[in-house]
């Protein structure tokens, strides 16, 4: 990464009574910009380039093939290149933009004649890109294989987070397909392989595991996240369900008011499909929660769930095998899109603008938790509000994601102009600060245990 006197030379510092760490806006430039996810780290491996994807409207959602940029910043520079177009993209996680390499990023694009979802590999210092079917959520730790569910699909569930493709090119999974789930791709040779099965999956769900064929497709069944473990020997795979009533829908997330529900199950899987096990089943989720993660261990998953209806989020944590299930900390709520810090102490998430912990008027806290000591302090407050701000899907997340020192948070919000920038946090001060953690050297310690539900 480069010294905060070469960013303060070339990018806007961000100061106010609300700032509480150094803290530069990467995209003063045209806006409309937005970083991947909180899982993912937007920085390339040698700390020198921030990816980033720039929407060509912030007012509505995208249609098929409408074309958005993705953009790279030389962070020694404070230069913005606009290095690719895609068509495949959706308004919260853009084309799911992953380094796979200091020169390489792999992202979304859609075949505009077939409408086939693809998957590029773009060498960004020539410009020369490598193209398969297929699609990515999540690269590997190596830069060598892209996970996915089946993204012209996503949206089935949930808007935001896939490509978009004419609704006829978006097939339903009546039941729990065996030719849909979990794939691989081989960066390097572009062979795809589906690794994990719907229908592998829901063996293992137990509300529809003694199901007959016939009632089983009472149900339509689709992947969502899918998410490579620090060391790359394990995935996340989530599954999601609902019963369709003969009915052809898409966003059944936002149709709840309608009387859906979403039900949906957290696996972990060896990259080969092995050792799937369904380690947060719909029972732990049934009374809300979301984003969950890998710890940085590898050997466990953190997320927020809520444990009882009339309580707040709890900050949870349980082992890739659903073991050891555990509230972090009794005193302090969940919130947003948390990730726990290699020392084991600490805690970094956001909130979204409606949750409880949110400033009520468009603009929300970065929050640092010290699990240790059970306080918390507010980073930053940044806007996360964009025009209309009826359309979830359009919401501003700032997904906070580390870099690959676990120094550096990248983060997106709005500014006064109501435009979507991408922002860098400096929290070496924080971390410096700490006294060692009690808990480092036994991470499961810090863990309040949890009985299992019904």
């Amino acid at each position: 990464m480069p010294c905060t006197s070469a960013l303060d030379l070339h990018l806007p510092r961000i100061t106010g009574p609300d700032i509480h760490c150094p803290v530069w806006c990467c995209t003063p430039g045209p806006g409309r910009s937005l970083h991947r996810f909180f899982d993912t780290s937007p920085i390339s491996p040698d700390g020198r380039r921030l990816a980033v994807f720039r929407m060509p409207f912030e007012d509505r959602l995208n249609r098929s093939g409408e074309i958005g940029e993705v953009v790279v910043v030389d962070l020694d520079t404070g230069e913005e290149r606009a290095v690719a177009q895609t068509a495949g993209w959706e308004p919260q996680l853009g084309c799911n933009l992953n380094w796979a390499g200091n020169d390489h990023l792999v992202f979304n694009d859609v075949d505009t004649e077939s409408w086939t979802p693809m998957c590029v590999n773009l060498d960004v210092r020539t410009g020369r890109s490598e193209r398969s079917p297929g699609g990515v959520y999540h690269v590997s730790p190596d830069g060598r294989y892209a996970a996915a569910a089946s993204t012209e699909k996503m949206r089935r569930t949930q808007l935001g987070y896939g490509v978009l493709v004419p609704d006829a090119h978006s097939r339903r999974n009546i039941g729990a397909v065996d030719d849909d789930g979990l794939f691989i791709t081989d960066l390097q040779t572009g062979a795809r392989s589906l690794v994990v099965t719907l229908a592998d999956a829901a063996a293992l769900i137990p509300e529809l595991r003694d199901l007959s064929p016939s009632e089983l497709e009472a149900w339509e069944v689709y992947g969502f996240h899918s998410k490579w473990s620090p060391a790359g020997d394990r995935l996340i795979f989530t599954v999601r369900r609902y019963l369709h009533e003969n009915l052809d829908r898409f966003n059944a997330f936002d149709r709840a008011t309608q009387g859906m529900q979403v039900r949906f199950d957290v696996f972990t899987c060896r990259p080969d499909g092995s050792e799937l096990c369904n380690a947060l089943p719909a029972r732990r989720w049934d009374h809300g929660g979301h984003h969950i993660n890998f710890a940085p261990n590898g050997q466990s998953l953190t997320a927020n769930i809520r444990l009882h209806p009339d309580e707040p989020l709890s900050l949870i944590r349980v082992g890739v095998d659903g073991q050891g299930f555990c509230k972090l900390t009794d005193n302090i709520p969940g919130s947003g899109h948390p990730t726990l810090h290699p020392n084991e102490r600490h805690l970094l998430t956001d909130t979204y603008t409606h949750e409880a912990l949110s400033f009520g008027d468009g603009t929300v806290p970065l929050r640092w938790i010290d699990l240790d000591r059970n306080t918390e302090e507010m980073l930053l407050r940044t806007g996360a509000r964009v025009v209309p701000e009826h359309n979830r899907a359009l919401r501003v997340d700032p997904h906070p994601a580390w870099d690959r020192s676990w120094q550096w948070v990248v983060f997106n919000g709005t500014d006064a102009s109501n435009t979507r920038r991408v922002y860098l946090a400096d929290l070496s001060r924080h971390l410096s600060q700490a006294r060692p953690s009690s808990t480092s050297s036994q991470p499961q310690a810090a863990c309040t245990p949890t009985a299992s539900p019904a």
